[in-house]
Order: structure tokens, then C-alpha cells, then sequence
């Protein structure tokens, strides 16, 4: 019975870390009017040093495209007021668990339970660079853990990037 109890403990315990919201903090020049800024472009070469393939970096894009035109800015690649850059990093955490219960009478014997379980935490860092003054502005990052699932994978994506911008200071 015990065995089973911390199995379920365990399942509860993944289905939560899956479902886990993205933990969001930012950082940014609070001396810059943010409602000055009209246009924005991708940093190619920023985008290019990202360490995710290439599918999960248009998705990243994709998402970036829509929260930025909801906040009211446009693409211009020609003149841009400022300028998108990503990153990102990733962290294995292997969780180990062992429980060893008594079984029988007499001199017994033990019941052996071992679960292994890896997952694996994304951060996403968004960096928008004012393009004249060529200077770091906003940072906001996200932290949060993406599945392997592709069906999930681009409404989590969307998700992390909704809720780093709904951190960028429009006023």
C-alpha cells in the first residue's frame, strides 16, 4: 500500500511539473518612454546563435510577431526603432526515487520501488535593443518546462512568449 501511495504522490507530482506555469521576471531602463518605440525587427544574428532547432525557432517567432503586434508594434526591417534578439538556455534535472518497504512476517524480505524520471527546463530570454542608441533596453525571461509533444509544444511556446511580453512596460 505504501508503495502505491508514493507512486501516486509521484504521478501526481509529474502530471504538475507538465502543466508547471512559465515563471516570468524582467529587467529594463525605466528612464525610456517604451510608447516611443513604433517598429521592430529580428536580430538575424542573435536568432542564429539560439541553441534550439530551427522549427522550434520559428515558433519562438511566430509567437513574437503576434505579442508584439498586440502591443502595438509593426515590422520594419528597414528602420526599425528597435531590435529583437532570443536566446536560450536548458536544464536536465534527473530525479531519482527509491522507497524500500518491509514485506512479510518472520525475517521478511524488501520490496525494492526505484523511479527515474527526467525533465528538462527551457528559459527563454527576449532582449530588445533600442536601434539607434544600440543599447539593451528590456529583458524579460521565462523559465518553464516545454513538451516533447509537438501538438503541445507551439501552444506552450506561445504561452512563454505571451507571458514574458505581458511583462514589456507599453507606458
Amino acid at each position: 500500500m505504501k508503495a502505491y501511495n508514493k507512486f501516486l504522490i509521484l504521478l501526481i507530482s509529474l502530471i504538475f511539473l507538465s502543466c508547471s506555469s512559465v515563471r516570468v521576471s524582467t529587467d529594463y531602463n525605466n528612464e525610456i518612454d517604451f510608447s516611443s518605440y513604433k517598429t521592430y525587427a529580428f536580430s538575424k544574428k542573435g536568432i542564429d546563435k539560439a541553441q534550439i532547432n530551427e522549427l522550434d525557432k520559428k515558433r519562438i517567432l511566430k509567437a513574437l510577431e503576434v505579442e508584439l503586434s498586440s502591443i502595438g508594434l509593426r515590422k520594419n526591417s528597414i528602420n526599425p526603432d528597435i531590435v529583437i534578439s532570443i536566446f536560450t538556455g536548458v536544464n536536465e534535472q534527473i530525479n531519482v526515487y527509491n522507497s524500500y518497504n518491509y514485506l512479510g512476517y518472520g525475517l521478511g524480505s524488501w520490496y525494492d520501488f526505484n523511479y527515474n524520471t527526467s525533465t528538462t527546463q527551457g528559459t527563454l530570454y527576449i532582449d530588445i535593443i533600442d536601434y539607434n542608441k544600440n543599447e539593451l533596453v528590456w529583458q524579460g525571461i521565462g523559465k518553464g518546462y516545454i513538451s516533447e509533444n509537438i501538438s503541445k509544444k507551439e501552444e506552450q511556446i506561445k504561452s512563454f512568449v505571451n507571458k514574458i511580453l505581458l511583462q514589456y512596460p507599453t507606458k
